[in-house]
């Protein structure tokens, strides 16, 4: 389990540790969709994923999700996500009666000592640096609120002010508001830190009396002002740290602000784009100086970009390495997967180049157009610049490899390598079918299908004898 940072340890109070709470039962029915609400991808992630993550950056002792609506999904795709980052505990609300209700389902794992942060599923750009301050406000002895100021407050709990407009009294649902009530702009987020041994007390003592039927989570504000406990808010400005996603247009609308930000952090360390507003990150994106990336460009999982690296327009790159000096033509679609891909300086790749796991590429490859490589590895000076395949294969030093060239690696039950020596020159429209080894310095005549190991610096020609027919008369179609 992370630690908890000393820096938090000490906004919050000596010894206060932090418990998170993600609310993620709902349904999300205006998603449309059958996948539950909370594992819809925002920059590359599920929203919830966005929130466990932010959880461990504030250095949670533990993370209960509450689950629901499609829990076993939820569940399983969470835990999942969530290895390597933090352990997850989970709590099944059913049926979905508020989230008053939720949080009486995560109580019994909440230890008494600690502080609960209170976060939502469908809140994904919640900062850590807000949560800190959040944190700090609560000290482990008062309920902190997360509010923020709205020209049009509509469907947002309001924060009611004593007379004095300064002390916190109590959150108002929009649905049991009165006019002027309404009228107020201040809001809940849907965000709190309170000290759990108290939040135990006011959820066991709610009750459903509203005009929804529900349990409030929110209603442990009024009870907290009866019992003496200071509720205090902390404002913040920055609307898309308490944006929901409801529907498929809020989540593209959060879509694009995310992506303008991570455009904005790349160009501030440097990172020439095109356009910023034609850039998706899906993953992490780690750059040299001087990085030059076109239009429409996608990059997932996690990327890294040597200094002078170029990349083309349309290009999708996901999990791989490009060292410096490469440059990755238009249309190139890289993926790694777990294998990864490497890239290695001064390479020329694409345009319409198709690297799949375990391409490493060495210094100054060149990939052409419609070449596809899987598993294999090209050495420093290695060429294949038109229509070809190379598959599970080992390929030299300066190796030139011809337009239509395959290796057949598969017999049809397993894999098999091909390994090509340096300075071999492979013709067009050769197959060589593995496991076979292509001597160094040899020659494969165009046209060959090469079924046997070949000497160095042999020619190596695999192909019928060429016949002609004189006079030949090709068939006609019948006449009606």
């Amino acid at each position: 389990m992370k630690q908890i940072p000393q820096q938090i340890r000490d906004a919050q109070g000596a010894g206060v540790a932090t418990d998170v709470v993600i609310m993620a039962a709902g349904k999300g029915t205006r998603m449309k969709s059958t996948l539950p609400k909370v594992l819809h991808r925002l920059g590359g992630r599920a929203l919830a994923m966005h929130v466990i993550h932010t959880a461990a950056r504030v250095g949670a002792r533990r993370v209960v999700v509450v689950t629901g609506h499609g829990a076993e999904a939820v569940e399983a795709a969470l835990g999942a996500g969530a290895q390597g980052v933090l352990p997850l505990q989970f709590v099944r609300q059913m049926p979905q009666l508020g989230t008053g209700h939720a949080m009486q389902q995560a109580a019994p794992v909440l230890p008494d000592d600690g502080t609960v942060l209170v976060l939502s599923g469908d809140v994904p750009l919640i900062g850590a640096d807000t949560l800190q301050a959040l944190l700090a406000a609560s000290a482990g002895e008062r309920l902190a609120l997360l509010t923020i100021v709205f020209d049009d407050p509509a469907g947002y709990g309001r924060i009611v002010r004593d007379a004095a407009g300064g002390a916190v009294q109590a959150i108002v649902e929009q649905k049991d508001a009165t006019e002027a009530e309404r009228a107020i702009r201040e809001v809940y987020s849907g965000v709190m830190a309170v000290p759990a041994r108290l939040l135990k007390g006011w959820l066991a003592r709610l009750d459903n009396r509203n005009a929804q039927a529900e349990y409030y989570l929110t209603d442990v504000v009024k009870m907290a002002v009866a019992d003496g406990v200071p509720v205090v808010a902390h404002l913040t400005t920055d609307a898309l740290q308490v944006a929901g996603i409801n529907n498929p247009a809020q989540l593209a609308a959060l879509e694009r602000a995310w992506q303008a930000r991570q455009a904005d952090a790349l160009m501030e360390a440097g990172v020439r784009l095109a356009d910023p507003a034609r850039f998706d990150l899906r993953g992490t994106l780690d750059c040299g100086a001087d990085v030059e990336i076109d239009v429409n460009c996608v990059f997932e999982g996690a990327v890294t970009l040597g200094d002078g690296v170029r990349i083309g327009a349309h290009c999708v790159i996901a999990n791989a390495r490009i060292e410096a000096g490469a440059v990755i033509h238009p249309f190139t679609h890289i993926d790694g997967e777990k294998a990864g891909v490497t890239v290695g300086a001064g390479a020329l790749v694409g345009p319409f180049a198709r690297l799949r796991p375990g391409a490493q590429l060495g210094a100054e490859v060149h990939i052409g157009n419609f070449v596809e490589v899987k598993n294999a590895t090209l050495a420093k000076g290695a060429k294949a610049n038109h229509l070809a395949y190379l598959g599970d294969a080992t390929v030299g030093e300066r190796v030139n490899y011809g337009a239509g060239s395959i290796t057949a690696n598969y017999d049809g039950a397993n894999k098999h390598r091909t390994v090509i020596g340096d300075d071999v020159h492979v013709g067009s429209n050769c197959v060589l079918v593995a496991p076979i080894t292509i001597g160094a310095g040899g020659t494969i005549g165009g046209g060959s299908t090469i079924a046997k190991s070949t000497e160095p610096g042999a020619l190596t020609v695999g192909r019928a004898r060429q016949v002609s027919f004189a006079n030949w008369q090709r068939p006609k179609k019948n006449q009606p």
